[in-house]
């Protein structure tokens, strides 16, 4: 079949990689549909991959038919329409069972919790996917839901209101946003869906920030964006901050501009394995502090139901539309960040 294919720093290539198959009786084969470019996929197309190895397919966002499964699958059957969360569970641990894969008991390393990270489970930006435990590692898909939405649903969605959800945000209250990609865009839906009154959001990039306005959002505009924020909020503070980007910057932003007694939600992937913690600041700040990975099978539920009754509308995610062919080009341009570019979703059919 056809593959993107990772083999280092801005090195993607599309090319013939071996079929997918079951090789175990709990397994299935997907044939995609749609698959999407992640951000975090960017930290692997910069050069800052989350395992040594070249050669393997990247990508952990997709959707597609199932075309074949073992004999003890139970809840899935060849033609199925399904939605394949990014995040892997084993299927027999106390975690996983309760939807928390992100947790998963028995996985030794990041490469065994998510697509396209490694060669261990080869990634979703190719015509099929392998699914290991595919009761566990698949849901159903309505049919009034898109291919689109659904790509978006398979991390952003998830990842956004998972750092909403450990923000605590309360009817009423205002929500600082770092970060206007795709996940901060469906924290910024989220925070609304929970109740907030305003959503205020911070980006580099004015064009991020101008379509977020279009969502409600109160863009942060000007050099001094603290200074800025402290001027919205009548010198306060944001109730919650969801930081989306995690980069040391951005959640250095994020625990001085939240309010006193206030809480800081960090969902941007950072690979800092020494970040320079405020402590004295959040003891002094009173502040709560969350991090974490998203499990997206735990999130997902609430997410499917708001889709379907239209509160949130994760399609609108979706910029660009390339073939899986067009695949190095497309990863070109979302490092860019250029043409608007939000999220974009290949086609493994071109």
């Amino acid at each position: 079949m056809k593959a993107l294919t990772y083999h280092g720093r801005h090195d993607i290539r599309f090319g013939d990689v071996p079929d997918p198959a079951v090789t175990g009786p709990a397994d299935a084969v997907v044939r995609v549909t749609a698959a999407g470019i992640c951000g975090s996929d960017l930290h692997i197309y910069a050069g800052n991959a989350f395992s040594p190895d070249l050669g393997y397919t990247p990508g952990h966002e997709c959707v597609g038919v199932v075309v074949e499964t073992g004999g003890q699958v139970t809840r899935f059957k060849p033609g199925d329409r399904v939605l394949v969360p990014a995040s892997v569970g084993c299927a027999q641990c106390r975690q996983c069972a309760a939807g928390f894969t992100a947790r998963c008991e028995r996985a030794t390393s990041s490469t065994e919790l998510c697509y396209g990270v490694g060669p261990k489970l080869q990634g979703s930006q190719a015509q099929a996917l392998a699914v290991p435990c595919a009761d566990v590692n698949l849901v159903h898909l309505p049919e009034d839901i898109s291919d689109e939405a659904a790509v978006v649903l398979t991390d952003n969605a998830p990842t956004a209101w998972y750092g909403c959800r450990r923000a605590r945000i309360q009817p009423g209250e205002t929500v600082l946003v770092v970060g206007l990609g795709p996940v901060g865009l469906m924290a910024a839906q989220s925070a609304f869906a929970m109740g907030a009154a305003r959503v205020l959001g911070v980006d580099l990039v004015a064009e991020r920030r101008a379509f977020a306005a279009g969502l409600g959002v109160e863009p942060v505009e000007g050099d001094d964006v603290r200074s800025a924020i402290r001027e919205m909020t009548a010198g306060r503070g944001p109730d919650a901050v969801v930081e989306a980007v995690g980069s040391d910057a951005t959640i250095e932003l994020a625990l001085k501009a939240v309010r006193q007694a206030g809480r800081v939600s960090v969902i941007g992937v950072s690979q800092n394995k020494a970040f320079p913690f405020h402590m004295y600041l959040a003891q002094v700040k009173e502040l709560e502090f969350a991090i974490g990975l998203c499990s997206v099978h735990y999130e997902l539920p609430p997410l499917i139901a708001l889709t379907r009754a239209g509160r949130i509308t994760p399609e609108v995610m979706v910029s660009h539309r390339f073939a899986l062919s067009e695949g190095p080009a497309a990863y070109e341009l979302f490092a860019g960040r250029s043409d608007g570019v939000r999220k974009i979703v290949l086609d493994p059919t071109g």
